[in-house]
């Protein structure tokens, strides 16, 4: 059975277990009972999914747990043993150790070393050679999406679902772009009324049938933050452009929607691996009398 066809067979299953990890991530996950909420047997189901996924039931929820767990890290002032027992680790010492296997850090020296660090005013002087900043001049891009609400930490549900459609549509394309469009400042709005889209850039002729949507990203001028590491950290790093490199670049921001284009997969590459580049829209240049 090929992989489009997998999909199709278990689209609904997939996004059902999905959902229920997102929402339930707090809660015992026990691996038979999404096995029920698949209504398939755990020997299949397990098969099945990592199949489908490149990555195991067990595989998911810990990733997953430990992404809040760094995002816990990065933007509260939780302790260590807090963060450890909502997400799973009544242990902290397997906490840690599983957290430094996976982020490069124990949390204790993710919280105060991590990459996040590197984008705070002290470390301004070098900033300039530090992060990468372009210039680039893009087309209209045309996007398929599924929207998401609440918790950006979260959008990975909506991320599910989008490539579910894709795939049981057969209108999935390798040189599909993954793109996140976020249209709330998280520090000004409550966290579950947050809006954005998981997309993927798509032709005008792909159908948008729900769950998808069709999203126009507007052509012109954006500054291009390349950042690597954990998707947690990149508060931070919106900030400073904001704060540090805008002002200083002598551009103005422009009426759109800012977006970030995913380089590689979180399934297939360690956190600290993961490249994003961070889109801010910018007006025209002025031109030089």
């Amino acid at each position: 059975m090929s992989e489009n066809e997998i999909w199709t067979a278990y689209e609904k299953r997939l996004l059902r277990v999905s959902a229920y990890i997102y929402e339930h991530l707090e809660e015992d996950l026990d691996l038979d009972r999404l096995s029920e909420i698949a209504c398939l047997s755990a020997y299949h189901w397990h098969r099945v999914y990592r199949a489908v996924h490149n990555e195991t039931l067990a595989g998911t929820v810990r990733r997953l747990r430990l992404h809040r767990a760094a995002g816990d890290l990065v933007r509260s002032d939780r302790s260590v043993r807090d963060i450890a027992a909502r997400w799973g680790y009544p242990n902290l010492q397997s906490f840690n150790r599983t957290f430094a296997a996976v982020y490069g850090l124990p949390p204790a020296r993710y919280r105060k070393e991590g990459s996040h660090r590197a984008y705070e005013p002290e470390n301004d002087k070098a900033s300039s050679r530090m992060f990468d900043v372009t210039i680039r001049t893009m087309p209209e891009q045309t996007l398929l999406a599924v929207p998401h609400s609440g918790s950006y930490m979260g959008i990975g549900k909506a991320f599910e679902a989008l490539y579910g459609a894709l795939f049981s549509r057969n209108i999935f394309r390798p040189d599909m772009r993954m793109i996140g469009i976020f249209l709330d400042d998280p520090d000004l709005v409550p966290e579950a009324k947050l809006r954005s889209f998981a997309c993927v850039t798509a032709g005008t002729e792909a159908p948008a049938e729900a769950p998808l949507v069709r999203r126009t990203l507007a052509e012109g001028d954006y500054a291009v933050l390349r950042h690597q590491g954990p998707y947690a950290n990149m508060g931070a790093a919106y900030r400073w452009l904001y704060a540090t490199w805008l002002p200083a670049s002598g551009r103005s921001i422009r009426d759109e929607v800012m977006f970030e284009t995913y380089l590689n997969n979180p399934r297939e590459v360690p956190p600290n691996e993961l490249l994003t580049e961070i889109c801010l829209p910018l007006q025209r240049a002025a031109a030089v009398a």
